[in-house]
């Protein structure tokens, strides 16, 4: 059985201004379908990084011959997906076609009746649930008994139907990516000149942030094995040429332990690769002591999830961060010489050249080595979404790629709000190019990293692809009233999705707090948490110990929690749960006291 995976060619001068990512769907599905169910004939096309036409797509399909064709897609890749499995539908009427993916997962309704040639979609962690449902192709049971195939969805006349609920996969040491189906020579990180990868190190995230939905997506939240996660970018360094990576976890340093024997695992190997990560400010201010640590085992990039200036908006997107923190964070990652990034979030309803202009002065103050204003991107199926209502007023998703202004301020016009935007890159870059990059002292590597940092801004400005400009038609303060985002106003929202697991789950009941603080107990005491199950030291770790946390976006209603997790600790509880891995004490018992009696 041939199956063939494609990543749909969809470009937006994101986070392609690096450079270009290696898709690690594509190594841990292709890793999972070899080595627990066999099949091996598996084949990758690239057509986002290669930048193919339909016609060129096609080409490269045609050679496959595939029996199964799968995609994936985030929400502005949808249409471009939704595409790719439209012309293989044309070319192999008899092959199965797939979708996966987050927004496929929330939306797989309006999905499957915008795009009928579809035959199922994915929700959730793709990895078992692909193996099912292709297993369901090889022993011919598709598609009559595909309603008995775990965790997709598909339609049948003009019903959708979804299946029950694949549990997330709970020991992820059982993923082992395979990156050989890669081809390595066109994934290169402009900044280092060298190979990257994005592997993981977790699954999930056990945040709410409101506008985010990563926690429901991945349902649970469990950490591998750090040194299996060493053995893995050990391969990619080795076998690949791999140079530089990010962790692609949502937030690595969550589990303190847990990092912190990555950091040692990969520092005692000595592999000479450099990587980055995203994490929260309150990380850094838990793991002061720690940094010069973290920084010698290679990591020399942060960003960090600051999100906005103004504390009104930490606070509607459930950041928990105060301004003070952000500026204290940033300081200690440049002491350390870890390059700092700055993300914030701008373009809401309230939004003026005011508050913009107030934000840039934060900025400066701060003084991050790189920032990043992001539009505001209120995602279908998070829970901002449903706060906003209507005022939401874009539906065309090919635009949800966080530089184009979905959200129109009250008293300024898109055009506008772009023009302040590239007006706050201007000035920062600008400082930098002249005052900064050139002149960082003692530290070598950071200087020629941030360089080639610059580097990559610069190549993307030259060729009109950063923050899409070349597409609107924006050059500058002149050009603000023939800025044009050519927005689809003909796609609509059929429903936003509505999750009543999402709130039930954030209830925590005494039966699995009691379980989490087990799990902490035992974490602390053994080194290993308990699974509950059997009694025995679980392989898989997280914060809490054992498998009780769940991640970052929710899945739809029609998805159950995998064992019925409710249980969540705060970010409060979490950072003193998590002390102990560094000085060995007991977690304090007020802590967990509290914890207890939250709700």
């Amino acid at each position: 059985m041939r199956i063939v995976l494609i990543q749909p060619n969809y470009h937006s001068g994101g986070a392609e201004v690096a450079g270009n990512w290696s898709p690690a769907w594509v190594a841990y599905l292709a890793g999972y379908l070899k080595a627990k169910g066999g099949y091996t004939d598996i084949r990758f096309i690239d057509a986002m990084t290669d930048d193919m036409s339909d016609d060129q797509l096609r080409a490269a399909l045609a050679k496959e011959k595939p029996d199964v064709v799968g995609t994936t897609a985030n929400t502005p890749a949808i249409y471009k997906a939704e595409e790719v499995l439209k012309i293989a539908r044309e070319m192999f009427p008899d092959a199965v076609t797939i979708l996966g993916g987050i927004h496929g997962t929330f939306m797989y309704q309006q999905v499957l009746r915008e795009a009928p040639w579809i035959d199922a979609i994915v929700r959730g962690e793709g990895e078992q649930v692909m193996l099912n449902l292709v297993r369901a192709v090889d022993e011919g049971q598709w598609p009559g008994a595909r309603g008995q195939v775990k965790g997709i969805a598909y339609g049948e006349g003009e019903k959708v139907i979804a299946t029950q609920a694949e549990p997330p996969i709970r020991d992820v040491d059982d993923i082992v990516a395979d990156w050989s189906v890669l081809d390595w020579e066109k994934y290169i990180y402009i900044p280092t000149g060298t190979r990257v990868a994005t592997p993981n190190m977790a699954r999930g995230c056990p945040f709410t942030c409101s506008f985010c939905s990563q926690w429901k997506f991945w349902r649970d939240y469990r950490v591998r094995d750090p040194k299996a996660v060493v053995d893995e970018i050990e391969v990619l360094v080795k076998e690949h040429k791999v140079g530089f990576f990010i962790l692609a976890d949502e937030e690595p340093t969550i589990n303190k332990k847990a990092f912190v024997a990555f950091c040692e695992e990969l520092k005692a190997r000595d592999l000479g690769v450099l990587w980055g990560i995203n994490t929260r400010v309150t990380d850094v201010l838990r793991d002061e002591d720690l940094l010069p640590f973290y920084r010698s085992a290679g990591l020399v990039h942060i960003s960090l999830g600051t999100e906005a200036a103004a504390q009104l908006n930490l606070d509607l997107f459930h950041k928990e961060t105060t301004v003070a923190q952000n500026k204290r964070a940033i300081d200690l990652l440049r002491e350390n010489g870890i390059v700092t990034e700055a993300q914030f979030i701008v373009g809401l309803e309230n939004e003026t050249r005011e508050t913009l202009e107030e934000t840039f002065k934060l900025c400066m103050d701060w003084n991050p080595d790189m920032a990043n204003w992001s539009m505001f991107t209120p995602w279908p199926f998070s829970d901002l979404y449903r706060e906003m209502g209507d005022k939401v007023e874009v539906h065309d998703f090919s635009q949800y790629n966080f530089v184009t202004p979905i959200m129109r301020p009250k008293s300024m016009d898109r055009g506008e709000l772009l023009d302040a935007v590239m007006s706050c890159y201007r000035r920062f870059y600008m400082k930098k190019a002249f005052l900064s990059y050139p002149w960082v002292p003692g530290d070598k590597v950071r200087r020629k990293y941030l360089q080639g940092c610059l580097k990559a801004y610069l190549q993307s400005a030259m060729k009109r692809q950063f923050y899409n400009l070349g597409k609107v038609g924006y050059w500058g303060p002149h050009t603000i009233k023939k800025v044009r985002f050519a927005f689809d106003r003909s796609r609509k929202l059929d429903a936003v999705p509505t999750d009543k697991e999402n709130e039930d789950w954030k209830k925590l009941s005494a039966k699995k707090q009691a379980e989490i603080e087990a799990g902490i107990r035992a974490y602390n005491e053994a080194g290993k948490p308990l699974d509950k199950t059997d009694g025995q030291p679980a392989k898989v770790m997280t914060c809490g110990g054992g498998d009780q946390q769940m991640s970052d976006h929710a899945m739809t209603a029609s998805m159950t929690a995998c064992g019925g997790n409710k249980g969540q600790l705060s970010e409060h509880e979490m950072a003193a749960a998590m002390k102990p891995c560094k000085t060995g004490e007991e977690p304090a018992e007020e802590m967990l006291e509290h914890a207890g009696s939250r709700r």
